[in-house]
C-alpha cells in the first residue's frame, strides 16, 4: 500500500511537469537543479561557524554527605568531594554553536541570529578553510528580528556574499541552506520556498520565509541562498517534535535583514517607525458592518494621545487600507510597514471612514518602547448575575452611574453604556462580551444610554446590515471593536 501511494504521488508529479511553460519554467531543470556543487563551492567560504562561550553560575552551597568520624569510607569521601570535585558547584563554562555569513570581507562584518550570541562572553568565528578569528565587537543587535552584526579584523579580505531580493523569490523556487548542523562542520541542503509571510508568533514583525531545505541545530544564523548565490534569508527557526529537521524551517527575509543591518551599521541600533494606534483585524463580520467587500486593512481601535496618528487626525473606527503606497492586506501587515518607514517622513495613507474612502498624511514618529501596536483581545468570564436593565441583542444594558462604576471598577473618564449581563446563548456571548464591558459606540455613533444602542441597531437593520459594530472599553481601558450578528 505504501509503495502504491508513493507511485501515485510520483506519477502525479510527472503529469504536472509538461504543463510548465514560459521563461521562468525554461530557467528550471525538469526535476530541480542537476547540481548545486558550483554554487556551494563558491559560497561556502563566506559561511562561518560561530562558537560562543559564557560563564554560568553553578548551584552554590550544595550540601555534602555527612560521614561519621572514623567511618570505613571517611578517607574515600574526603578525597572524592574535596580534592577531585565530585560534586560540581561554583561557576562553570558552557559553549554553543551556530552559523553566520560574511557580508563585507574588507571590514570583516558578519551577520547571524541574536540568539546565537546571546549572553556570550567570547565569540570565535571558524572559517571553512580551518582558520579562526575572535570577534572584536558586536556592532549591534535587534531582538525583535533576532539579528546581530559582528566585527572581526581579517588579516586579508574575506570571501563575502550579497543580499538578493526576498520579495522577488516565489513559492516553489529552489533555495540552498549552508550552515553547521550539530557542530559537524560545513553542510549544504537544498529545498524550495514552501510559503512566504509566515507568522509563527515569535514577535510583532513576523514575516518569515518557509522552506523545506533541512535546517537543524547549528544552522541558526546561516544564510538561505537563491540559485543566483544571493542571500534571500537568514535561517532562524524550525518546527520539530524531535529537534531535527522535518522540512518546516523559517528564515528572516533578506529585505528585512538588509534594512536592519544598514541601521545597525549606521546607528548601532534599529530605529523603527511609530504611528501610535491600537489596531485589530478586520474579520468577515466586521468587514460587512463597515461595507468592505474583503477582509483587508487594519481597524483602528484606539489612538494614542499626542501621537503621530493623533496629530494626523486618525479616529477609532478608521480602517487603514494603504500606508506609504503599500497595501495593508491584514492587521499584522501594518506594524511591519510602519516599522520600516523612515522616521520623520510624511507618509500618505488611504482610509475607510464611515463607509467612505479618504486620504490622509502622517509624519512617522520613532518607536521608543516595546509596544507592538496590537490590541489584546482577550475576553473574561461571564457572570451569572441577572440585573435589571434593557435587554438588547442578548445584552442587559444600563446607563453608567457612580454605583456601576464602583461595581465594575470603571474609570470616571469612561463613557457609554455598561453591560450588566450576557445571555450565554446569544451571539454577543460568542463574541466575548462580558459584564463590566462598556459600549462606547454602536454603529460608530456615541451612546450614553440603552436607547441610543437600540436606535443604532435599528439604523443598521434599515441599511440591510447583518451585524452591528460595537466599540467596547473594559475596566483596564483597553478598546476594541466587536461585530455582533443581529439574527
Amino acid at each position: 500500500m505504501i509503495k502504491r501511494s508513493a507511485a501515485l504521488l510520483f506519477g502525479f508529479g510527472l503529469s504536472l511537469m509538461p504543463a510548465m511553460t514560459g521563461a521562468r519554467a525554461e530557467q528550471q531543470f525538469q526535476y530541480g537543479p542537476v547540481s548545486v556543487a558550483p554554487l556551494a563551492k563558491r559560497l561556502s567560504d563566506a559561511v562561518v561557524n560561530i562558537s560562543t562561550s559564557q560563564t554560568v553560575k553553578g548551584p552554590a552551597g550544595v550540601p555534602l554527605p555527612k560521614v561519621p568520624k572514623g567511618a570505613p569510607f571517611e578517607d574515600f569521601f574526603d578525597d572524592f568531594f574535596n580534592k577531585r570535585g565530585g560534586v560540581p558547584h561554583g561557576d562553570r563554562k558552557i559553549s554553543s554553536l551556530g552559523s553566520g555569513f560574511v557580508i563585507d570581507g574588507k571590514e570583516g562584518l558578519i551577520v547571524t541570529n541574536n540568539h546565537v550570541i546571546e549572553g556570550a562572553e567570547e565569540i570565535d568565528i571558524n572559517f571553512h578553510d580551518g582558520s579562526k578569528l575572535v570577534v572584536d565587537k558586536i556592532i549591534g543587535r535587534d531582538t525583535k528580528a533576532d539579528l546581530a552584526l559582528l566585527k572581526v579584523t581579517p588579516k586579508k579580505p574575506l570571501v563575502d556574499v550579497k543580499f538578493g531580493s526576498s520579495d522577488a523569490i516565489e513559492v516553489g523556487d529552489w533555495v540552498m541552506a549552508i550552515g553547521n548542523p550539530f557542530g559537524l562542520g560545513g553542510s549544504v541542503s537544498v529545498g524550495i520556498i514552501s510559503a512566504k509571510s509566515r507568522d509563527i508568533n515569535s514577535g510583532p514583525y513576523d514575516d518569515y520565509l518557509q522552506t523545506d531545505a533541512a535546517i537543524n541545530k547549528g544552522n541558526s544564523g546561516g544564510p538561505l541562498f537563491n540559485m543566483n548565490g544571493e542571500v534571500i534569508g537568514v535561517n532562524t527557526a524550525i518546527i520539530s517534535p524531535t529537534g531535527g529537521s522535518i522540512g518546516i524551517g523559517f528564515a528572516v527575509p533578506s529585505d528585512t535583514v538588509a534594512n536592519v543591518v544598514d541601521q545597525l551599521k549606521q546607528y548601532g541600533e534599529v530605529r523603527r517607525g511609530w504611528l501610535g494606534v491600537k489596531i485589530q483585524s478586520v474579520t468577515g463580520d466586521i468587514a460587512e458592518t463597515l461595507g468592505l467587500e474583503e477582509n483587508v486593512g487594519a481597524l483602528v481601535a484606539a489612538v494614542t494621545p499626542e501621537s503621530p496618528a493623533s496629530k494626523a487626525g486618525l479616529q477609532p473606527g478608521d480602517v487603514i487600507l494603504k500606508f506609504d503606497g503599500k497595501d495593508v492586506t491584514s492587521m499584522r501587515g501594518l506594524p511591519k510597514i510602519v516599522a520600516q518607514a523612515p522616521i520623520g517622513k510624511a507618509v500618505d495613507m488611504e482610509l475607510l471612514r464611515k463607509g467612505k474612502k479618504e486620504n490622509a498624511q502622517v509624519t512617522v514618529g520613532r518607536l521608543e518602547d516595546d509596544d507592538d501596536n496590537a490590541s489584546d483581545l482577550k475576553s473574561g468570564d461571564e457572570s451569572d448575575e441577572d440585573p435589571k436593565g434593557s435587554a438588547i441583542i442578548g445584552l442587559t444594558l444600563s446607563p453608567l452611574n457612580d454605583e456601576l462604576r464602583k461595581k465594575y471598577k470603571l474609570d470616571d473618564k469612561i463613557t457609554g453604556v455598561v453591560v450588566e449581563a450576557v445571555d450565554p446563548q446569544s451571539a454577543a456571548a460568542g463574541k466575548g462580551l462580558k459584564p463590566g464591558d462598556v459600549i462606547v459606540e454602536a454603529a460608530q455613533d456615541s451612546v450614553s444610554d440603552p436607547e441610543d444602542v437600540a436606535k443604532s441597531i435599528e439604523k443598521v437593520k434599515k441599511a440591510g446590515r447583518k451585524a452591528v459594530l460595537l466599540r467596547i472599553e473594559d475596566s483596564k481601558g483597553d478598546l476594541r471593536f466587536v461585530a455582533v450578528p443581529l439574527s
